[in-house]
């Protein structure tokens, strides 16, 4: 067997992306600020997310509520838009801790051959919260808020090498992010797996052992065979 371990990715990997949590919220913004698309919206939100996300590390850390509330306050401002960013958020915060399960996620979980670490951009409290409303059974797990820092940083991948007590070459990561997940795992030489439900097209330079859009067919690349056949 090739790997000894897997690092596991949660959201939009075992479990479902909050896409509709905030596609609601865009929609309530568009609905105040009908001048402004919903698309728009969406895309200043997530630039502004990202950036707040890049520089949150170390002793300037903040947590994943922290800044959804801050990047949702910008936008809100720019757009002159009177809602509560904490009132908007509810919902979002309330699907992190019951998300809904990616198809073959349970299956996948209990024929899994090798232990297993999630390494997840969320905070604590939620992922613990998440876990046990889905049933599934992770003993091992690392946040951003355990490592104070957020992926693509290595922080988060070297926390998890650190609670599975294996290197790198030992270890496949499987993530859905081109930006978190396999830009970061390539920075560290690790092996990945891309969850690629939409069959987009991998950026030039991206190393992939697998793609895949269900976990399912990555268990004969973890039970060895290389060839998935």
């Amino acid at each position: 067997m090739k790997y000894r371990g897997l690092l596991l990715d949660f959201y939009g990997t075992l479990v479902e992306e909050d896409g509709p949590a905030i596609r609601s919220i865009v929609s309530r913004i568009e609905r105040h600020r009908p001048e402004c698309s919903g698309a728009s919206l969406a895309q200043a939100w997530g630039q502004e997310f990202a950036r707040l996300l890049a520089t949150s590390h170390g002793g300037a850390f903040r947590t994943q509520r922290e800044l959804e509330i801050e990047s949702l306050t910008i936008v809100l401002t720019r757009v002159g838009a009177s809602l509560d960013p904490v009132e908007l958020s509810a919902d979002q915060f309330a699907y992190w801790q019951s998300p809904a399960l990616r198809p073959g996620a349970a299956e996948f979980l209990a024929s899994c051959p090798v232990p297993v670490c999630v390494v997840s951009n969320i905070d604590r409290a939620d992922l613990e919260t998440a876990i046990r409303n889905t049933g599934l059974r992770l003993p091992l797990s690392v946040t951003s808020e355990d490592a104070r820092s957020y992926k693509p940083r290595p922080e988060l991948f070297e926390a998890g090498l650190r609670a599975l007590e294996l290197d790198p070459h030992e270890v496949l990561h499987v993530g859905d992010s081109l930006g978190s997940d396999v830009a970061g795992a390539n920075a560290l030489e690790i092996d990945v797996a891309w969850v690629n439900e939409h069959g987009r097209p991998a950026p030039d330079g991206a190393k992939i052992v697998r793609e895949c859009s269900d976990l399912r067919d990555l268990l004969p690349l973890l039970d060895g065979d290389a060839s998935g056949s």
